[in-house]
């Protein structure tokens, strides 16, 4: 249940609002950073639901009180029918801008790693990617550099000025991520990681969830009502492909995913057509099929050299690739309202 504000409701008359929900033995949420005030209602009922409606209905300050069926609250866009807007140092996500992350599957060297961040920036990407920690079907693979790929991709920003999108693993090494990260990654094999979630929330550094391939959609919110109900709101959603009968790529882009997630929760929604696709033939198409749908941005793999890359290289495409890419966005992005 929601508790809706009126837009010149005083803050004296918000906090008695608060005050009676916790009375009742909830806890109020206020959505942030909004002109019209919210109060969520979080806890199990043990009232009759329309005898709340009616109690607070007649509060000063009151517009009018709400119930919300969806099992995700905080994430829903019944609870806060504003786009949420998250900033990533210059970069922004779910504004009128469309941003691109762009960069490596994994940080493999210092020269790789700069190159490709210089490419990236030159050809207009918001955000720099890369795996320092990564989760691998074999333990023969590639694991990453851990904390020296943390410490080069720290560099690769001192010089680019890109702010830095990496995966974290551990709910014991949030910390350690985050001071050289500027935006946390939850990958597919976490997306239901409860204790990841719940460490996110409380760490309130932004973060990329990223869909399991069996992950529904409402599952999905569920993960990311995890993190918002810790208090982190700074959430954006990312479709990287579901798994289905079809194998003619590595996943299945589940296109529809975008307008419908972006009817159901006010959380930034970017894609991954480099993962969804597995192949870097199909990248281009996909990425320009997300920004006409309506995603707020792109998550791109782009290495160098991906015949030598020591993991994804197959999906990674090169830097003249994405350059012209980019060129290939800008008027889409101009036709649907958005600036790259």
């Amino acid at each position: 249940m929601v508790i809706i504000m009126k837009t010149t409701a005083s803050p004296e008359e918000i906090q008695r609002v608060e005050e009676e929900v916790t009375r009742f033995g909830f806890r109020p949420f206020i959505n942030p950073g909004v002109e019209r005030k919210v109060v969520a209602l979080l806890g199990e009922l043990n009232i009759e639901k329309a005898d709340l409606v009616d109690h607070f209905s007649t509060f000063p300050g009151v517009e009018r009180v709400a119930l919300i069926s969806q099992p995700y609250k905080l994430a829903s866009r019944s609870y806060h029918p504003e786009q949420t807007v998250i900033t990533v140092g210059p970069m922004t996500l779910g504004g009128k801008r469309f941003s691109v992350i762009a960069g490596p599957c994994s940080v493999e060297s210092r020269e790789q790693l700069l190159e490709t961040a210089r490419a990236v920036k030159a050809a207009g990407a918001h955000a720099l990617r890369g795996g320092a920690f990564k989760p691998r079907t074999s333990p023969y693979s590639f694991q990453g550099l851990g904390r020296q790929g943390l410490e080069l991709l720290a560099e690769a920003r001192a010089e680019t000025g890109l702010p830095v999108v990496t995966e974290v693993l551990d709910p014991h090494e949030i910390d350690l991520v985050a001071e050289f990260a500027d935006m946390l990654q939850i990958g597919a094999r976490n997306s239901q990681n409860f204790a990841l979630l719940q460490q996110a929330g409380k760490r309130k550094h932004p973060v990329l969830l990223k869909r399991g391939p069996g992950v529904k959609i409402d599952d999905l919110l569920m993960s990311a009502e995890y993190m918002v109900y810790g208090g982190n709101y700074q959430v954006a959603i990312c479709e990287r492909g579901i798994t289905t009968f079809e194998d003619s790529t590595r996943y299945t882009t589940d296109m529809n995913a975008v307008p419908v997630l972006k009817d159901k929760t006010h959380l930034p929604v970017v894609v991954d057509p480099s993962h969804a696709t597995g192949d870097r033939k199909y990248v281009a198409a996909i990425a320009r099929a997300a920004l006409a749908a309506g995603a707020d941005g792109l998550l791109i793999e782009v290495h160098p050299h991906p015949e030598q890359a020591l993991s994804d290289g197959f999906q990674s495409l090169t830097p003249d690739e994405f350059s012209r890419l980019l060129d290939e966005l800008r008027p889409i992005a101009e036709a649907v309202g958005r600036t790259l």
